[in-house]
Parts: C-alpha cells; sequence; structure tokens
C-alpha cells in the first residue's frame, strides 16, 4: 500500500509558512519598527513579495516532499532544487509516535516523528501532516511487531491507566510553575526593555508609588494568582487525558488537550526509573514517577526525561510499576544514609553563597538586608533536607540511589545501564573518610545522564566500586 511514492496532505503548505513566518518573525517586527515613519510603503512592499516569496518555496517544499515504504525501509525524497534522499531501515527505528496540534486535529491529520538509535535533536524522520489513517499505516508496516496502536476495544486486555481530574488539578495546583513564569517573564522583559519609551517607566514608576502599599500587596497577590492559575491550565493542557498502556515490550502513552502526543516507549530503551517528590508536593505525600529513556529527540517544551505519570500518591507508586516496569518496583529495604559527618558538609555548600549575599546586602543595601536573611534560613533548611535525604542501595544487579538538589529523586538503575563509575575524594573529605561517587548512564539525545552523591562513607564508596566492577 505505501510502496507508491506518497505526498504530505496539502495542509502542510500552511505549516510550512507558519514556520518560516516565525522563524522570521523577528526581523520582521524589526523592520516595522526601524520604517514605521515616511519609509513604511517600502517596507510593505518588500514585505508583500516576502510573502509571496514564503508561500511559494511553502508550496514547492510540499510538492517535491514525497515518501514512500519499499523491502523493509522508509524512503524520503525532497528539496526544491536539490533532491536529497534519505532511507531509513526498519530495523534502526527505536520508536514512532504521532502528535496532533490544533490545526492538525481540525484536519484530522498526524504529525509522525521516527526516532532512531541516533537520532540527535531532531527525530530522525517527520512526515508534518498525514491523515490518521496514513498516520497508523506507516507504523504498523514500519513496525517488526504487530501496531503499538491500541483500540478502544483492545484497551483492557493490556494494562492501563489514566489520570483523573482531580488528580490533574492536582498537578497543576504543586506544579510550581510559578517561579518558572516569572522567569520567562523576565527574560521576555528584558528583551523588550529597549523597545520601551523612557517616559513609560517614569509614568508607571509614579503611578505606583501613589498607589499605597495595601494596594501593591493586592497588585501582587492577583499576579501571582494568575500565574497560579495559568499553571494549572497548562498542566491540564500537557497532561489532559494522560494514559498509559503497556503493549507487549513497549509502554504506549497518551496526552494533551489541544496537542495530542501519542508517545511509543520500547522497555529495552528504559535506563532508569525515578520518582520526584517537589517541595510543595513531598508534604502532600504526592510524586512524580519518570523514565530516562536512551537515544530520541527533544521537541520543543519537551523535558530530557520522559514522564511516566504525572502525578501519584507516594503509596500507589509501588502498585503502579509492578503493572507497567515490575523489575524497577521499589524496595522495602531502607537505603543506606549519609554519614553524621558529612551533615556540615551540607549545611556549608548550601549557605556559603547566601552568607556572602547577606554581606554584600547589608554593605550596600541594608534596607534590603532581610530578603537574604530569609533566604539564608531557607537554604540552611534546604541544606539539612539534601543530607537527610541522601542515600544508597545495592541489590544484586541493581541499584537505588536517592539525592536531592532542590526536589527530591529516587532513581532505580540496573547494573548493566551504568555506563561509567567515578569516585572523587579531595583532601578534606579524606580526612573526614568520606567520598562523592558519579554515576552516568545514557539519556536522551544519547548524550550521558550524570547521578552524583556526595559525601558518602568512604567504606560504602568502596563496596559500590566493588560491585560496579565485580571485584570480590
Amino acid at each position: 500500500m505505501m510502496s507508491k511514492p506518497h505526498r504530505l496532505h496539502p495542509a502542510t503548505i500552511l505549516f510550512n509558512f507558519i514556520r518560516t513566518i516565525r522563524e522570521s518573525i523577528f526581523l520582521i517586527i524589526l523592520g516595522f519598527i526601524t520604517f514605521k515613519g515616511e519609509s513604511f510603503l517600502y517596507f510593505s512592499l518588500v514585505l508583500s513579495a516576502l510573502v509571496v516569496l514564503f508561500i511559494t518555496i511553502s508550496v514547492l517544499s510540499w510538492y517535491r516532499f514525497t515518501y514512500r515504504i519499499v523491502e523493509d525501509e522508509l524512503r524520503i525524497e525532497y528539496g526544491i532544487f536539490i533532491r536529497k534522499k534519505r532511507f531509513i531501515s526498519k530495523n534502526r527505528i527505536q520508536s514512532i509516535d504521532l502528535t496532533a496540534g490544533v490545526i492538525h486535529r481540525l484536519f484530522k491529520l498526524v504529525k509522525v516523528q521516527i526516532e532512531t538509535a541516533g537520532s540527535g535533536m531532531n527525530a530522525e524522520a517527520s512526515l508534518k501532516a498525514v491523515t490518521l489513517q496514513d498516520g497508523e499505516q506507516i507504523r504498523r508496516e514500519l513496525k517488526s511487531v504487530r501496531s503499538t496502536s491500541i483500540e478502544e476495544s483492545e484497551i483492557e486486555e493490556y494494562p492501563s491507566q489514566k489520570i483523573s481530574k482531580k488528580r490533574l488539578f492536582i498537578a497543576g495546583s504543586t506544579s510550581g510553575s510559578i517561579g518558572v513564569m516569572l522567569a520567562i517573564a523576565a527574560f521576555g522583559f528584558s528583551e523588550l526593555e529597549q523597545f520601551i519609551p523612557d517616559d513609560f517607566y517614569n509614568n508607571t514608576y509614579e503611578w505606583v508609588i501613589g498607589l499605597g502599599l495595601a494596594i501593591i500587596v493586592f497588585l501582587v497577590m492577583v499576579i501571582l494568582l494568575m500565574l497560579w492559575l495559568l499553571g494549572i491550565a497548562g498542566t491540564m493542557i500537557k497532561y489532559g487525558n494522560f494514559t498509559i498502556t503497556k503493549h507487549e515490550d513497549e509502554l504506549f502513552i497518551t496526552r494533551g488537550l489541544l496537542e495530542k502526543k501519542q508517545i511509543t516507549i520500547p522497555l529495552k530503551r528504559i535506563q532508569a526509573v525515578g520518582m520526584q517528590e517537589s517541595v510543595i508536593r513531598q508534604p502532600l505525600g504526592f510524586v512524580t514517577v519518570y523514565a530516562e529513556v536512551a537515544g530520541g529527540s527533544l521537541d520543543q517544551g519537551e523535558e530530557f526525561s520522559t514522564v511516566l505519570f504525572p502525578i501519584l500518591k507516594a503509596n500507589e507508586v509501588e502498585g503502579f510499576l509492578e503493572k507497567f516496569l515490575p523489575t524497577h518496583k521499589p524496595t522495602n529495604k531502607q537505603l543506606q544514609p549519609l554519614p553524621k559527618r558529612a551533615r556540615k558538609f551540607y549545611v556549608l555548600r548550601s549557605i556559603v553563597p547566601f552568607v556572602i549575599l547577606a554581606g554584600v546586602a547589608i554593605y550596600f543595601y541594608p534596607q534590603f538586608s532581610w530578603v537574604p536573611i530569609v533566604l539564608l534560613v531557607g537554604s540552611l533548611y534546604l541544606g539539612l533536607l539534601r543530607y537527610k535525604d541522601g542515600g544508597i542501595l545495592t541489590e544484586d544487579k541493581r541499584l537505588t540511589v536517592r539525592f536531592r538538589v532542590l526536589n527530591k529523586n529516587t532513581v532505580i538503575i540496573f547494573h548493566k545501564r551504568i555506563q561509567a563509575f567515578e569516585k572523587k575524594q579531595h583532601k578534606i573529605q579524606k580526612f573526614n573518610r568520606l567520598a562523592t561517587i558519579s554515576l552516568s548512564i545514557v539519556g536522551k539525545l544519547g548524550v550521558g545522564k550524570h547521578y552524583k552523591l556526595k559525601d558518602l562513607d568512604e567504606s560504602n564508596t568502596d563496596v559500590l566500586a566493588d560491585w560496579y566492577s565485580y571485584r570480590k
């Protein structure tokens, strides 16, 4: 059926045009600001010519792009003036993901992304717009096993779990996205700052000063509330209808309200499984379960780790992994904690930057000296948490590492997945019989993923080194 050359859906022309405009939007805005006076007519003529050129290129790119499946390989030909051919063997394909954005769903289309072990920042091949039927057919013909697309009537035959609306709301409420949004807003403001007139600053400053402290506090609370609500909305849009299904030797994940994504994860590519407890969710007893998957590409807005389930109760994790990844089910054994003599080093590393910051603030800005002092107290508590949460456990062929940067992470790794083990020990650690270990696995994009745990008891690091190297 797919042996003859096929073209993408004509809606690809629209996607190509939108991508070209998005890549040129900064130059268009800069040209509008620069030539908004008497030269605006010339700018409009040039812009019109560019739009016609962009449309022409989009049409030609669509027309010259063909794909077909011949002799167990996908063959793609593209290029307007210089023809390029790409051949992807079925045996090299690791996963085939289907994505449907807002425009895709209007036309009942999907985007097919094909990933191999050598995929870099982008997928090995991407078919921007095909019908859902063709997308499923491509996946069936390229997969060496039966299609991982599971019909509704088949779901009951395989282990499956879907997130509830209540849990999705809790995930959004505790996502901690306010800080991220404030950082994005600050970055956007810094980029647009040069285009804002000085009079606007002066008028705004006078207006804020005239409001009074009570009104300013109220406005700040309203802004934080809006950011919190936006965080909830973003989480619900991203993880809406999140469903994970285990189908033979693959995990099949569907998620998204506006952009529907269907992700396939071969079990053999999973390098480690982790449980993350944020500072907000941990007191409430909620965790996020994620996996480190080797290879693949990194789409815009995606994390380096693959979320297996956005939010679970801590006591539900064992049952979840028993259903989908029984080999990674957490143990009931206690992890080996960090020695008491390591506590002072965790505290010192955490508070030293804020001690310096507090000294600078008290000297130059005494009226704001309370800010770094408050942060100093928080960093002291964080240092104690990092010490308390650190731990390690070896079980035959499996290793469990627990650590905290800001969020608490518990990672389960099998011996065969560890690419490198390193022990470090500076003079102060050697005097205190402590050492730092660093573990490396293959992560997304094929690059290394590293885990570090500082100030373990030296004898424990030696035992771990023997376990990794099979020494007795």
